[in-house]
């Protein structure tokens, strides 16, 4: 089910297991001015789902935006045929089977220029692009950020609270091995945290939906170049 989260931008969830890990997953679409639709991360569309999204307009855009989040990618590029399909660096190797149509990087697409801005996630495994969408101040994102409150899973629950982000939002302590180079990671931290950011659509736990910039500032006070 389709969810408004600000003005021109859906999300949608979906229960996920990683690992036996219940983080759920959560999908974004955002609606340009040419009045296409941006697909972030999408999840398995069932015909309900796909009447709610044609309903908001035709999706012209279908973003994998690292290289775990892609197991959907395929199934919306072959409901959506016309849509282009933009893969994270690395993907179109790991995932051959999947149509190209762009690698994400910081330039932006033409449709969309002046209405979201990729924001490279450098120095990570996880070849991240996040989003900014100007006209709602909201982040789009996958693995930059959690929150969850809590969880009815046990063995989830223990591993937030082992990790440091149970009942606060963050990023886990498992997950910060991904920053490999973390002077590059921080500047492109950083580079996000120079915009007014309000709202942040991420893939797993609750949307943060307001004062998102000071959240993501505090969730990498850890991430200093010189650790």
């Amino acid at each position: 089910m389709l969810k408004l989260l600000t003005d021109n931008v859906w999300v949608a969830d979906t229960p996920n297991s990683f690992y036996g890990l219940q983080f759920g997953a959560r999908m974004t679409i955002v609606r340009l001015g040419d009045g296409t639709l941006f697909m972030h991360s999408p999840i398995a569309i069932d015909d309900t789902m796909k009447a709610d999204i044609d309903a908001l307009g035709p999706v012209g855009h279908i973003v994998a935006p690292n290289i775990f989040h892609h197991v959907y990618a395929k199934p919306a590029s072959e409901l959506y045929p016309l849509a282009k399909v933009h893969l994270a660096p690395g993907l179109e190797k790991k995932r051959p089977d999947l149509r190209a149509d762009a690698i994400l990087g910081a330039s932006a697409d033409p449709s969309w220029r002046g209405e979201l801005e990729a924001m490279p996630i450098d120095g990570t495994i996880l070849n991240e692009t996040a989003f900014v969408h100007h006209p709602s101040g909201t982040l789009l994102c996958s693995d930059l950020i959690e929150n969850f409150k809590t969880s009815d899973h046990w063995f989830t629950r223990t591993y937030l609270k082992v990790n440091g982000v149970l009942g606060k939002p963050g990023l886990s302590r498992a997950l910060r091995f991904a920053f490999r180079d973390k002077r590059a990671g921080r500047k492109s931290i950083d580079a996000i945290l120079e915009h007014p950011i309000d709202k942040i659509a991420l893939a797993h736990g609750d949307p943060i939906l307001e004062g998102g910039q000071e959240v993501l500032r505090a969730s990498y006070t850890w991430l200093k170049p010189q650790s």
